[in-house]
């Protein structure tokens, strides 16, 4: 690539993130899957050691209000279909 006259390298990138969706050289959506259920994770991690005890029906609040959301963002975009994908989801 030329600018003004001058030649400019550009570098390579293995992994973007965008808008909250990591996108990788392959396009393989596996990397989203595991930041959100890495993220997920952490934040139940995060409430069983603030909330001694739960029960169902507050866990179910909690995971609704704070798990849950990690794991729908941009879903559209990287819905996984590969069995991996899927385990490491659940």
């Amino acid at each position: 690539m030329t600018d003004s006259g001058k030649s400019v390298q550009l570098n390579a990138t293995r992994e973007e993130k965008d808008l909250g969706v990591y996108i990788v050289d392959s396009l393989k959506p596996s990397l989203q899957g595991i930041k959100a259920s890495s993220k997920a994770m952490s934040v139940m991690r995060l409430i069983k050691r603030n909330f001694k005890s739960v029960g169902s029906e507050e866990f179910s609040l909690l995971y609704k209000a704070y798990i849950r959301p990690h794991l729908e963002y941009c879903i559209q975009v990287w819905s996984p279909y590969l069995k991996k994908d899927i385990k490491c989801l659940k």
